[in-house]
């Protein structure tokens, strides 16, 4: 039987307290709490359509504002996704997605390659989603894609109204991502080198 491909990280630091257990293979289910209204409804749209299990718990000095608290959830978040990959065997390794939501529509290309590097391009407009910053967005995206040593590209194409932009935004991420953890049924490491590490592939 395969074995389950799974995560449980904790990340603390004088500003932020983060506990996160993921599940690759799932069925979509969230229980998110992380103190930004905006960012759960985010992360609970990521889970639900790359059909990940993902329970986050975190506090953050919110008093101050969200950025610490949306940067350390994106990389304790980004060390599970690299944790439960493990050294990358038997995965496709490359997804690409869109993801319309109404008049928004979005892209997202991953490689899973152990080099990480983020271009998001998102175009938002207002200060603020709920209590999230619309400019910690894509600095989420971008500390997710350090932590889980992946490249990521996500732009958004058109639109207007931020609330859908950023949501597409994570729904095609969600897509991409789903796809690029699939396994293939091939025990071995989708790269010519036969390496996803640091600096390989």
């Amino acid at each position: 039987m395969t074995e389950p491909r799974a995560s449980h990280v904790e990340r603390a630091t004088a500003e932020t307290a983060f506990i996160v257990d993921l599940i690759l293979d799932g069925r979509g289910s969230a229980d998110v709490a992380t103190g930004v209204g905006f960012l759960d409804h985010l992360l609970t749209a990521l889970a639900r359509h790359a059909r990940l299990d993902l329970a986050i718990a975190g506090r953050g000095d919110l008093e101050i504002d969200d950025h610490h608290t949306v940067e350390d959830c994106a990389l304790a978040l980004g060390a599970a996704l690299d944790r439960a990959l493990g050294d990358r065997t038997g995965i496709r390794r490359f997804g690409s997605a869109y993801a319309p939501l109404d008049e928004a529509l979005a892209r997202a290309v991953i490689d899973l390659s152990g080099r990480p590097f983020a271009a998001v391009e998102l175009g938002l407009r207002r200060e603020r989603l709920g209590e999230l910053s619309t400019e910690n967005i894509p600095h989420f995206l971008q500390s997710l894609a350090t932590a889980a040593r992946m490249t990521l590209h996500v732009d958004l194409l058109r639109g207007d109204n931020d609330h859908h932009r950023a949501e597409a935004a994570f729904k095609a991420l969600a897509l991409a991502l789903g796809q690029a953890i699939s396994r293939t049924g091939f025990e071995d490491v989708p790269s010519t080198k036969e390496t996803l590490g640091e600096a390989e592939a």
